[in-house]
């Protein structure tokens, strides 16, 4: 146990997109754009009624904010991710700690 605090958000929402599609998205944006950004991991929760809950957690807070920042992550988000929502997820930003 122990380690470094990491950085992440948790998303809140409804998908409209079966969790296949979602997960292969998310592998495809983590080649390309994720690993370079400290990203670390990404799990989601998946009720059967459509309510999706995601975790990601990225090396540190300065790995997370330049992401964020990034106008392709903006871009990527709303073409891509943002559509397989019903309505705009909640969002939880903090550190992540091993207890």
């Amino acid at each position: 146990m122990g380690g470094e605090p990491m950085f992440g958000s948790v998303m809140i929402g409804r998908s409209t997109a079966p969790v296949e599609v979602m997960r292969s998205i998310v592998n495809d944006w983590a080649d390309t754009i994720g690993a370079a950004a400290g990203f670390i991991d990404e799990r989601a929760l998946v009720t059967e009624d459509g309510r999706v809950v995601v975790c990601v957690r990225f090396a540190d807070r300065a790995s997370y904010e330049r992401l964020a920042d990034d106008p392709a992550q903006s871009a990527w988000w709303d073409s891509t991710l943002r559509p397989m929502l019903d309505g705009d997820p909640d969002w939880i930003d903090g550190t992540w700690h091993d207890i």
